[in-house]
């Protein structure tokens, strides 16, 4: 984009940083993330990495030209990006600060382990500005932690979370169900020791055991069990019925929060098509469609960065971007996207931003239990509790 060009379509949309930090302790059996560990050759680019994302930042602001958006949203994502000094982590949001701006009562999330973070840690980063951080805790059981390959212990999380109250930072807890050998029961543990910590916000996943991790070759050869489906929608039903009863609303299909100010705002712009930008190894950026100062329109696009962190420095370092590819969207590729995002939040999305209207699939889906009836009828699809686990299905009925 020229530096002529104006968004005013784009004001109209919130902006959001994302910064990927690709560096762990250790690298858990199940991961499939763009992360490097110690004993890996890119992990030595550490010391690379904060002065090329402040130079991506730098080059980021001059493309986007006219378009001044400070940010509302920044979220430091992994990897673990505690894993940096909190000085390091200040650094990069100071350089959102001075690329974008912030705005007043901005969400600025850095994601931790449990056991890389110290009191004094925190209140480096409460004191940076900082406003929340999300903890992996996974899981409390300890034979489903060892599977997990995590290296904290459920007292790990417990001492974490005093010290970022303790700091003023709003905590939220990842957890993951569905780890091979992980019971309903354990699975229910997890969730009593999670809420009993008062968290703001909570995320729970089902385990995904890709192909190509270490988790995906101990499946082939037999030495795990994948957890059945039937027994991970139990385990789902019992994370909604657990947190609803302490007081979590669900916004989103894997997402539960105390209050509606307490969601997580920065996640909610990608499932509202949001603008963001992402920075560091493999990050992702979206930029809605817009118009140029003449008028002529500008088409939405995604792309993303090149994923080694060693290439990613070499390239900033060298004066280019660091974009491995490029990728416009038509009105018909955000139209099927806008579903397949809108559908999973608890307000759901109006019958007619469907791309194409469909009355009689949505029949099925009320019929089937998947879509909320009075919901249809007031004309927005709304998934009910079984709609959230047929979710993926119920997006390919209606796209």
């Amino acid at each position: 984009m020229s530096d002529e060009a104006r968004l005013s379509v784009a004001h109209e949309r919130d902006f959001g940083v994302y910064i990927h930090v690709p560096f762990c302790a250790v690298r858990c059996g199940y991961c499939d993330f763009n992360t490097y560990a110690p004993g890996e050759s890119e992990f030595s680019s550490r010391s690379d990495y904060v002065a090329a994302a402040l130079s991506e930042m730098a080059g980021a602001r001059a493309t986007m030209g006219t378009d001044s958006r400070p940010a509302r949203t920044v979220f430091i994502g992994g990897g673990t990006p505690t894993m940096l000094d909190a000085s390091a982590l200040g650094a990069l949001l100071n350089g959102v600060r001075d690329t974008w701006g912030l705005d007043a009562d901005a969400e600025v999330t850095s994601e931790a382990n449990p056991d890389s973070v110290t009191r004094e840690s925190l209140g480096e980063l409460a004191s940076a500005g900082f406003t929340r951080v999300s903890f992996g805790m996974q899981s409390a059981v300890p034979h489903v932690l060892a599977t997990l390959e995590r290296t904290h212990n459920p007292d790990n999380v417990a001492r974490a979370v005093q010290w970022a109250r303790e700091a003023g930072l709003a905590v939220s807890l990842d957890l993951i169900y569905g780890t091979p050998g992980e019971s309903l029961a354990d699975w229910e543990t997890s969730l009593d020791a999670a809420i009993a910590l008062e968290p703001d916000h909570v995320s729970a996943y089902a385990l995904v055991i890709e192909s190509g991790t270490r988790m995906g070759s101990q499946l082939r050869r037999g030495e795990i069990e994948a957890v059945d489906l039937d027994t991970q929608a139990d385990m789902y039903e019992a994370a909604d019925a657990k947190l609803s009863a302490a007081g979590y609303g669900w916004y989103e299909v894997s997402n539960w929060a105390k209050t509606d100010d307490q969601r997580c705002r920065h996640n909610i712009a990608y499932w509202t098509s949001q603008d963001w930008w992402g920075i560091g190894p493999g990050a992702h950026s979206y930029l809605g469609p817009t118009q140029s100062a003449d008028g002529s329109p500008i088409p939405a696009r995604r792309w993303w960065n090149v994923k080694l962190p060693r290439a990613y420095a070499s390239r900033l370092a060298a004066g280019e971007d660091a974009i491995a590819e490029t990728e416009p969207l038509s009105a018909d590729d955000l139209a099927l996207e806008a579903v397949m995002l809108r559908l999973r939040l608890a307000e759901g999305m109006p019958v007619g931003d469907l791309p194409e209207r469909r009355p009689e699939r949505i029949a099925a889906l009320v019929a089937d239990g998947v879509l909320d009836g009075r919901a249809a009828l007031a004309g927005r699809l709304v998934l009910t509790l079984r709609g959230r686990l047929l979710a993926d299905a119920a997006v390919r009925a209606l796209t």
